[in-house]
């Protein structure tokens, strides 16, 4: 029998990497994106022949319970939300109603359609924000420093209520910082593998960053959709971080990047406090030993690699958005 699986937030950075792991399993993927006349396909537009794309809505039950009803998946991958931490705090009522409620609708059409269904939830390590104990595993009390972190961890809570009450198999990853050239420009590390490249070509100068300091647990984003997967075809739900276990600064990224394109960051690198958060969280670094032992999960790119395979991204890029403009 061939699975079918319906991925929420296809269009972003994980969905696309998962869309491509379960195709490559064999599986039929549904994506779902909102209606909206801005919605991009850049990511998942080499998978647009072998996908199918239907509308709904996180903010919508009703159109929730149509997908699983017209599709009918096996697996539900929810990777859907209001995800960039510091637009939480310009907008936490939404971010709230999406990461956090929307979690609860898809959950309670899942009940209501199939309980039969697997799903996953994308829980973040933001929820451990002012952390209480190094390194975090999945014993570690939350302590959210953002709208978006307190969303996710009322999203994280509802799928163990829901798997508890219900008996659904519902799973949460409590995924660490995870990168990769399909990363936005409005996140940090991807700010800055950009950043680089710009400069090195001549198209800026400087480079403008907040915090140098605060600390991350940051993998390859292609290593841990394998984890979200693995969790899914488990005997029995769980939940489960994904880390690398190395913690390295935003200062350290600069380092790597900037030196790999033969520059000193220092050199253009500004310290700019409109990009401070108004709670900022210092230092996250994982403990992945529970996913190691019991999904047989661990990462495979290494945090050098990772920077450096961004910055070659970027600058094969914009050299072509170069070239195109003559």
């Amino acid at each position: 029998m061939t699975k079918r699986a319906l991925i929420t937030g296809i269009t972003g950075q994980d969905g696309s990497y998962l869309a491509e792991l379960l195709l490559d399993q064999g599986y039929e993927v549904v994506g779902m994106v909102r209606r909206s006349s801005t919605v991009t396909f850049e990511r998942i537009a080499h998978l647009q022949d072998r996908i199918a794309t239907v509308h709904g809505d996180l903010l919508d039950q009703a159109s929730l319970i149509e997908v699983l009803r017209t599709y009918e998946p096996h697996e539900v991958y929810n990777l859907a939300a209001q995800s960039f931490v510091q637009t939480s705090f310009s907008q936490p009522v939404l971010t709230g109603d999406v990461t956090a409620l929307g979690v609860t609708r898809i959950l309670d059409a899942i009940r209501l359609v199939d309980p039969g269904i697997r799903f996953y939830q994308a829980s973040s390590s933001e929820m451990f924000g002012k952390v209480v104990e190094v390194p975090q595993r999945e014993s570690t009390p939350f302590y959210p420093r953002s709208p978006y972190g307190v969303a996710k961890v009322y999203g994280h809570w509802i799928t163990v209520n829901y798997r508890e009450s219900y008996d659904l198999f519902a799973c949460s990853g409590i995924l660490f910082n995870h990168e990769s050239p399909r990363r936005g420009l409005e996140f940090v590390t991807r700010k800055i593998s950009n950043g680089a490249a710009k400069i090195k070509l001549g198209m800026a100068e400087e480079l403008r960053l907040g915090n140098l300091d605060a600390k991350r647990d940051w993998g390859f984003a292609g290593d841990y959709v394998r984890a979200m997967w693995k969790m899914l075809q488990a005997d029995s739900p769980d939940d489960y971080v994904v880390s690398t276990g190395e913690t390295h600064s935003v200062r350290e990224f600069c380092e790597v990047a900037f030196g790999h394109l033969g520059l000193d960051y220092e050199d253009h690198v500004v310290i700019d406090d409109a990009f401070f958060r108004p709670a900022e969280v210092d230092l996250l670094v994982g403990d992945a030993t529970k996913a190691a032992e019991e999904l047989d999960w661990r990462p495979e790119v290494e945090f050098s690699e990772l920077v450096t395979t961004m910055v070659d991204a970027d600058m094969d890029l914009l050299s072509g958005k170069l070239r195109a403009i003559g």
